[in-house]
């Protein structure tokens, strides 16, 4: 398959994305300001990234031929990281949680992260829904019923409805079990199938609402009714809200067309590498910082600088040491090998 080069792009981009949205919920815990809510904007659309280009990878790649084992040996390296790290990140919350005298049991820890997918890989559960839904749209051709142009239509309505919904709940399910829920990602199946429908065509020859979405005056305008909504208060900021639906819809369609052929650079193709690791491991090391900084002596600048710093170069480091190991790159996020 022929290298797509905006997808290097966006897998940095999200990575960077997950990392910073998390480097400032850490920095929120010590200095909350609408500086640092503005920041948060672009941070949101990692998580989404991750699900739209693994869709659109096996599209481009298998399209309706999907190879046999193609759904064992994509799941297992996303569920065994899932229950490896849900339990390092479960045993350290329940340790943390009983020093600070908290009276919670080991099962209940266990339960939220494991089964409820009450911490960041809740990602992970996710990607293994699409990979089977994928599997199962190309075996039984369900694009005869699903076909992708409306369905991105009515994917994105369906989406919103869900986040609009459990925004206006005040009571919600254990964990992370309605982020888990895979309606609030349906339009990032559908987008990813329509852009690789229309990858290849010229320009000029793509539906004119595609061409009309791709330009940017409709993604800055949306931003800019974010930020402004931003001034009062009234958003809040996390991938699972509605008005990140049409901001991920409009950001992708431009940057695939603005970014198309485009070499990404060495640092770029690097950073993909290591993406996967990055996104399981950071908060351990975020998590060593605030150790280490307990009494909170660092002032915010030196703060931000340590837990990027050790955050990124650990998360490397560590991932680099596991995939020398023969299991390592199962057990703890596999390396992406980049061409």
């Amino acid at each position: 398959m022929q290298r797509i080069e905006e997808i290097y792009w966006l897998r940095a981009y999200g990575c960077l994305a997950v990392f910073s949205f998390h480097l400032l919920d850490h920095l929120n815990q010590r200095v909350d300001s609408l500086a640092t809510d503005l920041v948060r904007i672009p941070t949101v659309l990692g998580t989404p990234i991750f699900i739209f280009i693994s869709i659109f990878l096996f599209s481009m790649r298998y399209g309706n031929e999907i190879p046999r084992g193609f759904l064992g040996s994509r799941v297992k390296y996303v569920m065994v990281p899932y229950l490896v790290y849900g339990l390092v990140y479960s045993m350290a919350e329940f340790l943390r949680l009983r020093a600070a005298g908290a009276d919670v049991g080991l099962v209940e820890t266990l339960r939220e992260y494991l089964l409820y997918a009450g911490w960041h890989g809740y990602f992970l559960i996710i990607a293994a829904q699409f990979y089977a839904f994928y599997w199962l749209y190309g075996r039984l051709h369900l694009e005869r019923w699903l076909p992708a142009s409306p369905w991105l239509v009515i994917g994105s309505l369906i989406s919103m409805a869900w986040w609009g919904y459990w925004a206006w709940r005040s009571s919600l399910p254990p964990g992370y079990l309605h982020w888990i829920a895979p309606l609030g990602w349906l339009y990032l199946f559908f987008l990813a199938l329509v852009l690789v429908r229309h990858y290849h065509i010229r320009p000029e020859a793509r539906p004119a609402w595609l061409v009309s979405l791709a330009r940017p005056r409709w993604l800055a305008a949306l931003v800019g009714l974010v930020a402004l909504l931003s001034l009062p208060g009234w958003i809040e900021y996390s991938s699972k809200e509605v008005w990140v639906v049409p901001l991920f819809l409009l950001f992708t369609v431009w940057v695939m067309g603005r970014l198309r052929g485009r070499p990404a650079p060495p640092l770029v193709r690097r950073l993909n590498e290591f993406s996967f690791g990055i996104y399981l491991a950071h908060p351990m090391f975020f998590n060593l910082v605030d150790v280490l900084d307990s009494g909170q002596r660092l002032p915010p600048g030196l703060y931000v600088l340590a837990l990027a710093l050790v955050g990124m170069a650990g998360s490397i480091a560590w991932n680099l040491a596991a995939n020398r190991l023969e299991w390592g790159g199962l057990l703890f996020g596999k390396r992406l090998r980049v061409a």
